[in-house]
């Protein structure tokens, strides 16, 4: 092996402060989950005791169950999830194959549009957002959550790479068996943007799930209140300030997400690697 070798893989190597580094930042963003599982799990008298007897308890869920409606909030935010993902998916994936596959006219001014919306902070547009909803009759509903995210440029821009990059050669090869441009859409080039479908879902999934200000702005009532929102009204200080039930109602709140990683903790990475998303 060279010299110049070795000074390459030693250099691309992590050394021990980037190991350090690593732990050291994980154990930060470890702790707050470490102190809400405990104040969850124990009485409220132990919320700021570290001791190994104390006893365990199930009641803070119970409470906080009985003290919210979580079950319509979970509701919610599970109906909201999949319905913006859905509509994601289908949208994102007929205009990534147009621009990939189609010329017409204006194609890459319309794409450069659709850029343009990767560079636009969400919050900007609350306001123009919300008097839309009001126009057309939808506020405090699902539906007015979820319509301002139907169209993801991110997702449009990642299935668009992703189908460029497929031979078209498969396109020739289909249009000899007789398939016509969803046929071919369908059959060879989803099953070959896989990966990409369920990294990108991972992203959508855990960032609607957790998505605060629109809902917050755009909701009244139970009836279409998400968790987040939910959860911010049910610890309200005027509800009155019991750490043991707000960590559990947030455990509780986040259990979903946090489950489904470590499940699909292998699938996530792969996921994700396959995709290019870095």
């Amino acid at each position: 092996m060279s010299h110049t070798t070795q000074q390459r893989l030693a250099f691309n190597e992590p050394g021990w402060l980037d190991t350090l580094a690593a732990w050291l930042l994980g154990l930060l963003w470890l702790l707050p989950l470490v102190y809400a599982v405990w104040t969850a799990f124990h009485p409220a008298e132990f919320s700021t005791r570290f001791e190994l007897s104390a006893p365990l308890t199930l009641n803070n869920f119970r409470r906080a169950w009985e003290a919210a409606p979580f079950a319509r909030y979970f509701f919610n935010t599970t109906v909201l999830t999949g319905m913006i993902l859905v509509t994601q998916l289908v949208i994102s994936t007929l205009a990534a194959y147009a621009f990939a596959r189609f010329r017409f006219r204006g194609r890459n001014l319309a794409f450069a549009l659709v850029l343009v919306q990767l560079v636009v902070m969400p919050d900007l547009l609350v306001v123009a957002n919300y008097k839309t909803m009001a126009q057309l009759g939808l506020v405090d509903s699902l539906l007015a959550i979820g319509l301002p995210y139907f169209a993801s440029a991110f997702a449009i821009f990642l299935l668009r790479q992703t189908f460029m990059s497929i031979p078209k050669e498969l396109d020739d090869a289909a249009r000899v068996e007789g398939a016509g441009a969803l046929q071919i859409l369908w059959r060879v080039y989803v099953p070959l943007a896989r990966p990409v479908y369920i990294a990108f879902a991972l992203v959508s999934v855990s960032f609607h799930w957790n998505n605060f200000l629109w809902p917050l702005i755009v909701t009244n009532s139970v009836n279409a209140r998400p968790l987040t929102v939910g959860l911010q009204v049910f610890s309200a200080v005027d509800q009155g300030i019991d750490w043991s039930i707000i960590t559990a109602a947030t455990l509780m709140s986040s259990a979903p997400l946090l489950i489904a990683f470590l499940l699909f903790q292998r699938q996530f990475v792969q996921s994700f690697m396959r995709a290019g998303i870095k």
